[in-house]
């Protein structure tokens, strides 16, 4: 009689025996190289001391070049016992004795020998604080980067850890906010502002970030301020831009803005003159606010024909149809239109090569919300200043990019004086 037995099969891989996933994902090659990381570091910081004291270790005579030796009385320094340290890099948490030695100055006395290869009071390499502050910008908050980074690291980060590696960060974000703008040669401003919501006096709050980007002679894109204020009021957007005055900024040669009140009276203040957009995408939402829904369609239509519109002889022609028709049947939004002014189309004075990039304050807006997809996971901010220097850490860590802007094979070319016929 047969007798049916279960048994294993020895053959099967196993990759499907597993109970868990990622149970059998040992690797031998990952296992092997931090088994030796302990003794390479170890090795590396001993052969940095020996070449500081002039001999290797145990030795009382330092060999030179033509295998002569060096007397006794020219040793730099000695040894005196090791210290434990904890390294913790893209390798994992190692253990390691760091050597100790005291140097002989020219003025008889002794100083520590400190390491060049591993700083005082380093805990982490410089690849590790790289990898934390990546899954932080990368929209992991401090609470998930133990999870995201743990099977990397073993288990060793923690919300403490992602805490202190972002506040390394701060140094370099005062000396960016604190850097000259005179050799920045800027002929064009974008300024928008936005919202978000960051903790204060133990609430949440919602506070706005101006943001001001410039545009180089070549076209190129950077960013050259953004502040958490209360508000977008005149006072300020008045502080963004004193700032960068007082760091030596240019007078701009265009600007556009989003149309906030606030932003145009505090312009008009320190660059009275100089020709303004108004964002025709902001200006589309607001015709659109002062109409039901039932005509959105319609009035989305007749505005983009205007906006993009190939000459300027048909902006103007288009504008008036335009406000002649919604006059007569919706006059909310043939005086929303109207209380832009010529403002609206100042970019029409460009060549048409610029145009794409001069309507709006597009370049802004993609940062807002490359920003807003990556703080998603933290509803709330920690401060006003962390929400400032994230957006700023997107761009100087790479994980934003920006481009040059359309046309700028054509930015030496100043705006024409002309401006739009607003007669309708």
């Amino acid at each position: 009689m047969a007798s049916n037995t279960t048994k294993s099969d020895s053959a099967q891989p196993a990759a499907e025996t597993a109970i868990h996933l990622f149970d059998n994902w040992f690797d031998p090659i990952e296992a092997g190289l931090r088994d030796r990381v302990r003794e390479f570091i170890q090795a590396m910081i001993e052969d940095e001391l020996d070449r500081a004291l002039s001999r290797p270790r145990y030795a009382r005579r330092a060999k030179l070049a033509s295998g002569e030796t060096q007397g006794a009385a020219g040793a730099t320094g000695y040894r005196h016992g090791h210290r434990p340290r904890s390294l913790l890099g893209s390798f994992g948490q190692v253990s390691i004795e760091v050597p100790r030695a005291r140097l002989n100055a020219s003025d008889g006395k002794t100083t520590e020998w400190k390491s060049q290869a591993l700083r005082s009071y380093q805990r982490r390499t410089l690849v590790a604080d790289a990898l934390i502050a990546g899954a932080y910008l990368a929209g992991t908050n401090t609470r998930r980067v133990r999870r995201a980074l743990g099977s990397l690291f073993g288990g060793k980060v923690g919300k403490d850890t992602v805490s202190r590696v972002w506040r390394k960060v701060k140094s370099d974000w005062d000396a960016w906010n604190a850097r000259s703008l005179a050799e920045e040669p800027i002929v064009r401003l974008i300024l928008d502002g936005t919202v978000v919501r960051v903790r204060l006096d133990r609430k949440a709050t919602s506070i706005s970030l101006l943001v001001v980007i410039g545009v180089r002679a070549d076209g190129q894109k950077v960013l050259l301020a953004i502040k958490s204020m209360g508000g977008e009021s005149t006072e300020a957007w008045r502080t963004v831009l004193d700032d960068l005055i007082k760091r030596g900024l240019r007078r701009p040669e265009f600007l556009i803005v989003d149309g906030a009140p606030g932003l145009e009276n505090a312009i008009a203040a320190v660059w009275n003159g100089v020709p303004v957009q108004r964002c025709t995408v902001h200006k589309h939402r607001n015709l659109l606010a002062h109409a039901p829904d039932r005509l959105h369609e319609e009035i989305t239509a007749d505005y983009t024909d205007m906006i993009y519109a190939a000459t300027r002889e048909e902006i103007e022609a288009r504008r008036k149809v335009f406000i002649r028709k919604w006059r007569l049947k919706h006059c909310a939004v043939a005086d929303s239109l109207e209380e832009a002014g010529d403002r609206l189309f100042t970019f029409a004075r460009l060549p048409p090569s610029q145009w794409k990039s001069a309507r709006t304050t597009n370049a802004i807006e993609r940062l807002h919300e490359e920003f807003k997809r990556r703080i998603k996971t933290q509803t709330v901010l920690p401060s006003a200043e962390t929400a400032a220097m994230l957006f700023w850490a997107l761009l100087a860590a790479g994980q934003i990019s920006m481009r040059k802007v359309d046309g700028w094979q054509t930015l030496a070319i100043k705006p024409i004086e002309h401006p739009t016929d607003l007669a309708a």
